[in-house]
């Protein structure tokens, strides 16, 4: 979800804005009067996840490894299995 708000606002309310962004995964826009200058906040959460995912998208084995997973679930061919065996 994408929330506007103009940059003198942002200003006045930092602390609540940045609560908002990292509770609730809110994308904020700051606007202000030369949209050149506008900028995007978005939690540091958030951010790392969304730089994963690219890194996963460029790199053609990641992507295509991700691919095949979601075919496979897809079609259901698909096995429970647990994470450590011996414990």
């Amino acid at each position: 979800m994408v929330q506007a708000v103009a940059y003198s606002t942002f200003r006045q309310n930092l602390k609540s804005y940045m609560r908002q962004v990292n509770e609730d995964s809110y994308v904020l826009l700051v606007t202000n009067t030369n949209p050149d200058d506008n900028v995007v906040v978005m939690g540091v959460d958030d951010y790392d996840a969304l730089m994963e995912t690219l890194r996963v998208y460029e790199n053609p084995y990641l992507r295509d490894k991700v691919i095949r997973g979601l075919e496979q679930v897809r079609s259901g061919r698909v096995a429970e299995h647990g994470l450590v065996d011996g414990e």
